[in-house]
């Protein structure tokens, strides 16, 4: 067993990003200004979108891609019990209501044979969840969208460097919200980015920052005007130059930070594929995931432990673990709002009760990975059925 616990997934953040930082603190800017507009630029760049907006959080993304797309109350926005409930809450936030629908049985991620029968006439938008990293199936959905003359926007909190046959998350649905919390594959501690078309990310641009005609970094720069029209109730959701400088070199570390990943994910699947207690993820052919999770599933039958206790015993063994995700309709406010029960999504109900995230995270040495193997390897012999 171990000496020390293993954190779950704590960042890592090296000299490049602290030097600009520093750099940052000692300039003239500190909030939206040159360095956001470069991370912007880098990032649109590097998924091969016409263009990006930073804000100080993914969720935000999410909430000004459905304001600059026009979607608000008495619209209906289809999206997926299993995630995490920024993703859903953005929607009720807008006045729109959210409508679930369940999940594949492999990728857990929106199943687009069940989206056609959700649409009615006051559907506006699909919101597919890239879950765990594994992007959806986009050309089913997009097709769904294209035929429905619907919006599609991406969360993409998981799928920062994730390829959909061929083609990078960002550049596929109408806008695209990435997220770079602590835990992300990059991360600017707080933060995030939405992608999209030029017009679309010009608009989602006064949204951010107080529906303003200038932003602030244009409003005080040198030789500029310091007038500003208000033409939009907009929200405050602009990244800073601080969170930037973190970004920019966390952004030009991307590929190796997900070979890492890559590797990680692949001792995992060359040593745990011989436990018949456990279901490993899947990758579809053509997919390229980006890794932002590992998660295994428990085959319960074969177990005389459920999941909570696999968990503990994961905890005794110094090996941190969490569950991604309690899906929506089980938490208590959308439960009672939509008289939802838990067997009204059995896919994602059932294999919630089993689901388990290991540690997968760039800090984590290969002894880290087969301490990891190796608790995942007594826990399930100790307690075989």
């Amino acid at each position: 067993m171990r000496d020390s616990f293993l954190p779950f997934s704590p960042p890592l953040i090296c000299k490049e990003e602290i030097d600009e930082v520093v750099d940052t603190l000692r300039s003239d800017w500190i909030a939206t200004g040159p360095k956001v507009k470069l991370f912007e630029l880098e990032f649109a760049s590097y998924v091969g979108a016409p263009a990006a907006l930073a804000v100080s959080s993914g969720t935000h993304a999410m909430q000004i891609a459905l304001a600059a797309l026009g979607i608000g109350p008495g619209d209906e926005v289809i999206s997926t019990p299993m995630t995490f409930c920024a993703t859903i809450h953005v929607i009720e936030q807008a006045g729109a209501v959210p409508v679930l629908v369940d999940v594949e049985q492999d990728t857990l991620n929106i199943d687009p044979n069940k989206i056609e029968q959700a649409i009615t006439s006051k559907t506006k938008a699909l919101m597919p969840v890239h879950l765990y990293g594994h992007p959806c199936d986009m050309n089913g959905i997009l097709s769904i969208a294209e035929d429905r003359n619907l919006c599609v926007i991406e969360d993409a909190a998981h799928a920062v460097s994730a390829k959909h046959k061929g083609r990078m998350v960002g550049n596929l649905g109408t806008m695209t919200a990435f997220s770079f919390y602590a835990t992300k594959n990059l991360t600017t501690a707080e933060g995030g980015m939405l992608t999209g078309d030029l017009e679309g990310i010009d608009n989602a641009r006064i949204w951010s920052l107080h529906g303003m005609s200038r932003d602030a970094y244009n409003r005080y720069g040198n030789d500029v005007s310091w007038y500003y029209e208000v033409v939009l109730p907009g929200f405050k959701c602009n990244m800073t130059d601080i969170q930037a400088s973190l970004g920019i070199h966390q952004l030009r570390k991307l590929e190796g930070f997900q070979k890492r990943r890559r590797d990680i994910a692949n001792q995992y699947f060359q040593a745990l594929s011989q436990i018949p207690e456990i279901e490993l993820p899947t990758e579809r052919e053509g997919i390229e995931s980006a890794w932002q999770l590992f998660v295994i599933r428990l085959h319960l039958d074969r177990l005389t432990i459920d999941r909570n206790r696999f968990i503990q015993e994961m905890k005794a063994l110094n090996i941190g673990t969490s569950v991604h995700f309690i899906p929506i309709h089980i938490h208590p406010y959308y439960r009672d709002k939509y008289n939802y029960r838990p067997n009204d999504f059995p896919v994602a109900h059932n294999n919630y009760l089993r689901l388990v995230s290991l540690p997968i995270n760039l800090r984590m040495s290969n002894q880290d990975v087969d301490d990891v193997i190796e608790a995942v390897h007594d826990v399930t012999t100790h307690y075989r059925r």
